[in-house]
């Protein structure tokens, strides 16, 4: 459990009792003399009382410098306790993805855009991985016309999509324990098995991606054959549709500045692509 968490049932009670004694304790002593944590739960309970919050509110709630209030959320957007914004924070609300026919019914002309972009990265002769998802399929699809490729996946529908194409790549399908609604293996097995290869991509899907906390995935075993991916590819490609930036869900796959390339549908904003760019990401 993480040091800052505030159970929220107790927040709605507790939190102006928090902020109170923080800010008597605050005009007592001044800002040096409080502990940052001590600061920083009263802040993830406002956030979860509140829904969002802004530096400037904060930093006249405190009394503190809004340079103090921006590292403050800096720190707890890294520990996945809220979710930084521009001018401030909003509540984290958890992405919990319905069955894998609902998922390929959503935003199919953008995952067919993300699939045409990754086309352009993946060249003759490549080896990767690609995980299970309707985002991977759209591109399973894409990149069965290139030659020459070598896939693994855990994902019969990946597999059968691979095989299908005219490029006629080379395709491992890794065994374990079979999930029939995303026809997936997972599992010890799986991860073992996804061990055994070195390749040049790890294609990663994501149900959320947060600029200040990472790649995530909504279910456990999912996000472990994802890590399992990343680990053994030379380089991570991240497919995403816009839809998932700002999202959060519950088991991450990486950081950001663990990945290679980020492939989205549309132009990300000025912002948003300074941010990840300096990370060191390729925006594709």
């Amino acid at each position: 459990m993480s040091k800052y968490h505030i159970d929220r049932v107790d927040t709605v009670i507790d939190v102006a009792k928090i902020v109170a004694s923080w800010s008597a304790r605050a005009s007592k002593n001044g800002e040096r003399c409080v502990k940052p944590k001590s600061r920083q739960a009263s802040i993830v309970a406002l956030v979860e009382r509140d829904g969002e919050v802004t530096v400037d509110g904060l930093a006249a709630e405190f009394r503190v410098s809004p340079e103090t209030i921006r590292r403050d959320l800096a720190t707890l957007a890294e520990n996945g306790l809220l979710l930084k914004v521009h001018g401030g924070a909003r509540r984290i609300r958890i992405t919990a993805e319905g069955s894998f026919d609902e998922r390929m019914a959503e935003a199919a002309a953008g995952k067919a855009e993300i699939a045409r972009k990754l086309a352009k990265v993946i060249r003759p002769g490549d080896s990767f991985f690609i995980d299970t998802g309707s985002t991977t399929l759209a591109c399973a699809h894409q990149l069965a016309e290139i030659q020459d490729l070598t896939a693994v996946t855990n994902s019969v529908r990946n597999a059968q999509a691979l095989a299908r194409g005219s490029g006629k790549p080379r395709v491992h399908l890794v065994g374990g324990q079979f999930d029939p609604d995303n026809g997936e293996s997972v599992g010890p097995d799986a991860i073992e098995q996804i061990s055994r290869f070195r390749l040049d991509y790890a294609i990663i899907g994501a149900a959320a991606v947060d600029i200040s906390a990472g790649v995530f995935d909504a279910d456990f075993n999912e996000a472990s054959i994802a890590r399992a991916m990343c680990a053994n590819a030379q380089k991570i490609i991240v497919v995403a549709h816009y839809d998932k930036f700002g999202r959060q869900a519950a088991h991450r796959i990486c950081r950001l500045h663990e990945i290679d390339v980020l492939v989205c549908d549309v132009l990300i904003g000025a912002d948003e692509a300074a941010l990840i760019r300096s990370t060191g990401v390729t925006l594709a």
